[in-house]
């Protein structure tokens, strides 16, 4: 049945378990597992996303009136990467790993085998509604899943197209989507599944993880976080403003995941980055920033409501040193910074996800480092310094799911970094390479013939073989190791049956 058959009609529990049926049968057939199906799919991707790229970008300026720059780029440019390194890869991907065996059980030979987990569900995020529901679909696909994805409902033109194209371009018996809010989503959590994609809010996240537990489903989470950037003196402050401007108002306005939430400088040196960040500012967004085409609206009227109140706090809208403009008919905030706010304000204790960026000012830059560990670890958390030892404490002393030294975001467009978070952050991977194991189940496989069967491991028991054993297996396995404990095993043998022997005679 195709998707879009599918959801002409209410989707509740009913479908939802006769939707998990067929794609089980499906994948049942081994359709999924082929090299070729795999690629076909892929590539079916690829030529969506090249085909109907205006459309693409048309409904993401409908969603978050996202600038096209930051469409293609961040969205559309990052997906086809994604495509075109597994068509690249998958090969080499697919193929076992051969890994040392035990001359404990020698002869024998070991090999790891990926294999695909079968069934899995992607739920994707707003803020970026392609690339967030696509990128894990390529490693699922990749590695041999059938899949089903739900788009978010707060990004409906994005889902409505994903809905559309995926029916269209994929092979609806493998692949699904499923449109909906609430009641659709939760349709889908009460099935049993054989891993769940989740991104989005902690709050979501801990139901979609007390759903999984119910069928021992395993999960992968990304779920964002505070992320730090720490501001160090002595730096090219152009060049480091620019960077921290891009990657907190030019990623969505502020509407991402890995954008800092927060800043970090020292007293003496938070004038100068105030100044900096407000000439970058002025530079990209002009004067009048509400009027800008290069800065994304906020998704809707509960967000912008929600960042209202966090910015109209008492002993928080006294601290706005730039920005603060806005204009809610057109559900838009001006990019706003803030200086020295408290630190048991709303606006401190919870993820900002908008154009909102406070900074905190300490005494001395590692001080920086202990307060940012006094919260949940982040998604990314990000330092700009010259200083090597203060890069190697930042690296040894700050747990989060990437780190990037004097730049933000960019760890997002290497492929052969894993993406994902660490705590409260998030759990497990993807991207590249890991975006294909994190659908993969690494199935140990040992390879043995009929020769070179010993007697030690088989009853009746005696201290003897315990003994070989045991000192086979504490040499590691090496083979000069099992060579000796058979030399000493044939010793007490031998010396035992010379016992014996004398025993019987003096019995004679």
């Amino acid at each position: 049945m195709a998707t879009k058959e599918l959801q002409s009609v209410a989707f509740g529990s009913k479908e939802a378990a006769a939707m998990v049926k067929e794609l089980r049968e499906s994948y049942g057939s081994g359709k999924t597992r082929s090299y070729e199906w795999r690629v076909s799919q892929l590539k079916n991707i690829e030529k969506m996303t090249e085909y109907h790229e205006q459309e693409i970008i048309e409904a993401l300026r409908s969603d978050l009136s996202k600038p096209e720059f930051e469409s293609y780029i961040q969205e559309i440019a990052l997906l086809k990467n994604s495509c075109t390194l597994a068509l690249k890869e998958l090969k080499s991907w697919m193929k076992p790993e051969k890994v040392k065996s035990s001359p404990v059980i020698f002869p024998s030979s070991a090999e790891i085998v990926p294999e695909p987990l079968g069934v899995v569900l992607v739920i994707s995020a707003w803020n970026y509604p392609l690339l967030v529901a696509l990128d894990p679909v390529v490693g699922a696909i990749a590695a041999g899943n059938a899949v089903v994805v739900k788009p978010s409902e707060l990004a409906p033109a994005t889902s409505s197209l994903l809905a559309k194209l995926l029916g269209d371009y994929m092979d609806n018996s493998c692949v699904r989507v499923v449109e909906g809010a609430v009641a659709e989503t939760s349709a889908l959590l009460e099935q049993k599944w054989d891993k769940i994609c989740y991104t989005g809010n902690r709050r979501v996240g801990r139901i979609v993880m007390a759903s999984a537990v119910k069928h021992l489903t395993p999960v992968l989470l990304e779920l964002g976080g505070k992320c730090p950037a720490v501001v160090d003196s002595g730096i090219d402050l152009q060049v480091a403003s620019r960077r921290i401007v891009v990657g907190k108002w030019g990623s969505n306005n502020g509407q991402a995941c890995v954008a800092p939430d927060y800043m970090l400088t020292t007293k003496d040196f938070a004038p100068q980055l105030v100044e900096a960040l407000k000439r970058e500012l002025d530079n990209f967004f002009g004067k009048n920033p509400l009027q800008s085409k290069d800065l994304s609206r906020i998704v809707n009227s509960n967000h912008y409501a929600r960042l209202t109140k966090l910015l109209d706090e008492e002993d928080v809208s006294g601290k706005i040193v730039h920005g603060g403009e806005r204009d809610l008919s057109n559900l838009r905030i001006a990019p706003t910074i803030l200086l020295d706010v408290p630190q048991d304000s709303l606006i401190m204790n919870e993820e900002i996800f908008g154009p909102l960026l406070p900074i905190v000012t300490v005494d001395k830059v590692e001080d920086s480092f202990d307060l940012i560990k006094t919260g949940t670890k982040p998604l990314a958390a990000y330092l700009f310094t010259n200083n090597k030892k203060l890069k190697d404490q930042f690296v040894r002393s700050v747990s989060a799911g990437g780190l990037v030294i004097n730049d933000t975001i960019v760890h997002l467009a290497v492929a052969s970094l894993p993406f994902g978070g660490v705590g409260e952050s998030g759990m497990g991977a993807y991207h590249g390479k890991f975006s294909f194991e994190a659908f993969s189940h690494k199935k140990a496989v040992i390879y043995r013939g009929f020769a070179g069967d010993i007697s030690v491991r088989y009853p009746p028991y005696t201290m003897g073989k315990l003994s070989l054993i045991l000192k086979a297996m504490v040499s590691g396995g090496s083979i000069w190791g099992i060579i000796w404990a058979l030399m000493i095993y044939k010793i007490l043998n031998t010396f035992k049956s010379l016992a014996h022997k004398l025993r019987s005679t003096k019995s004679e």
